[in-house]
């Protein structure tokens, strides 16, 4: 597969097999994600990895808790989601393996868009290692909290930018549409 076809093809995954994926893999994928561009080649990622899951389901509980908690807040985005966050056997992590989170560490102004091209490298290397990815908004209020922080051994001023699961996809994976571009402006 080229990187066209990849990019073109690689789908938000919401359905995983029990299988592991092996520590090999996890590498190459870190490794992938460092490759990014930064700037001033500062590269301001940190990764966490889990694959335990009693704690990544653990972990869905207490933000789905947290969610609700705060659903009932004025302009609370999460207010559609209340019966989904509300039911006991639905898991924020698909019951995925693994989870990467991808931290920024305080280092400019252009560290949130750098983990960002980070998590997006990391994602199409996944793909093209048959592997499905997910990146997961609703673990992102619990994950950033300093209690979390200290729970994960990561630096508080460091800033959660991307919870991305990684799995091996169970059935098909749905094909989308997407529009084309919105061109604002264009000189020649």
């Amino acid at each position: 597969m080229n990187l066209t076809e990849a990019i073109a093809n690689r789908r938000s995954v919401r359905s995983y097999t029990a299988q592991k994926v092996d520590k090999d893999a996890i590498d190459k994928l870190l490794h992938a994600a460092v490759q990014a561009p930064s700037a001033s080649n500062t590269q301001p990622w940190s990764f966490v990895v889990i694959q335990d899951a009693a704690l990544l389901k653990e972990y869905s509980d207490r933000s789905k808790s947290l969610l609700l908690s705060m659903i009932d807040l004025e302009n609370s985005p999460h207010k559609k989601y209340r019966d989904m966050l509300s039911n006991p056997a639905f898991n924020i992590f698909y019951t995925a393996g693994t989870l990467i989170a991808i931290y920024a560490k305080p280092m400019g102004r252009h560290s949130y868009g750098d983990c960002c091209l980070s998590a997006q490298n990391l994602m199409l290397a996944a793909h093209g290692l048959g592997l499905g990815t997910c990146w997961i908004g609703f673990a992102g209020t619990l994950l950033d909290t300093p209690a979390m922080k200290e729970e994960l051994r990561v630096p508080v001023e460091y800033s959660l930018v991307a919870p991305i699961i990684v799995g091996y996809p169970q059935g098909r994976i749905p094909q989308l549409t997407h529009d084309n571009p919105e061109i604002l402006f264009w000189k020649e």
